[in-house]
């Protein structure tokens, strides 16, 4: 890998980790806006961000830019974005919400197996280790280091839970193929899925008005976890370290923990140090085998 193609990977996979640090704060943006509607929250969140990611682009020709990209990778991202919230949804309402957090939570570790086997991408064991650290740092935490079961009732939750967690790591890592198109084209899948939002929220649920306090969250959701943080995504998975994204994406519920933990919505744990500290091992170690796992990044279009 040149020097320059190194550091344009080195760039990616720091917006990656930017977006990871951005979807640590939805948490509490969620406690704040838990009396809204699901899809009504998501009609609006992405309706601002998807807005936001395309001004972003530019004016004028790089707004339309973003409608003209191929047909494949629009659909493709559409369908991760809503696919993913929609199943996500839909598990906390046919399971209990730690099994679902489980299951959903196996995403960072699909993304490191379906990158190995991705051409192009070679795997490290200390990225695989430092994975499954990060997944054991969660398990421990959303479980506090208690046990828990699984039961035949709840199985459909636990399937749409898994369907979460299938469709975003296969979403990250096929969105590689479509590196040529720029991230700010995200955005046009972003409207795309509000409209989506939209129309199941006026099918299936009763509008309720935003408090200001509300509005305010909602704005910054759709401007910080998803307008911005979906963009930094986008970018990370074309041309960063797949792998080593992966393994960081566990920083995520660790993260939103902490500051629902600061925020005083929930109790101090001694499974949440566990985690930190597992989470910090298992990020060193996947940090230290990129560079030589993954020599080669596709360059950036942005």
């Amino acid at each position: 890998m040149s020097t320059r193609s190194r550091h344009a990977s080195t760039a990616a996979t720091v917006s990656g980790g930017i977006a990871i640090l951005l979807w640590s704060s939805l948490a509490l943006m969620a406690v704040i806006t838990t009396v809204l509607p699901p899809f009504e929250v998501l009609a609006i969140s992405f309706a601002i961000g998807g807005t936001c990611a395309m001004l972003l682009g530019g004016s004028g020709a790089g707004i339309v830019a973003g409608w003209r990209q191929p047909l494949p990778a629009l659909l493709l991202a559409v369908f991760a974005l809503f696919g993913y919230h929609a199943l996500y949804f839909i598990a906390f309402r046919l399971a209990p919400p730690v099994e679902v957090n489980l299951i959903n939570y196996l995403w960072p570790l699909l993304i490191v197996v379906f990158a190995a086997m991705t051409p192009g991408i070679r795997l490290h064991l200390r990225q695989v280790l430092g994975t499954l650290l990060g997944l054991v740092g969660v398990v421990v935490m959303i479980s506090r280091g208690h046990g828990f079961s699984m039961t035949e009732a709840n199985l459909p939750g636990y399937l749409a839970a898994f369907g979460a967690a299938l469709v975003w790591s296969s979403y990250s890592v096929i969105n590689r193929r479509f590196h040529a198109v720029p991230s700010s084209a995200i955005g046009a899948a972003c409207l795309i899925v509000a409209a989506l939002a939209s129309i199941v929220h006026g099918v299936f649920e009763t509008t309720v008005a935003p408090s200001p306090a509300q509005w305010l969250t909602l704005l910054l959701m759709g401007l910080g976890p998803v307008g911005i943080a979906f963009r930094l995504w986008d970018r990370g998975t074309k041309h960063g370290d797949i792998a080593l994204l992966g393994t960081l994406s566990y920083a995520a519920p660790v993260l939103s923990t902490l500051l629902l933990l600061c925020s005083g919505n929930v109790d101090a744990h001694w499974s949440q140090a566990l985690a930190v500290i597992l989470l910090l091992i298992g990020a060193v170690l996947s940090a230290s085998a990129s560079n030589r796992a993954n020599p080669s990044a596709p360059e950036s279009a942005d």
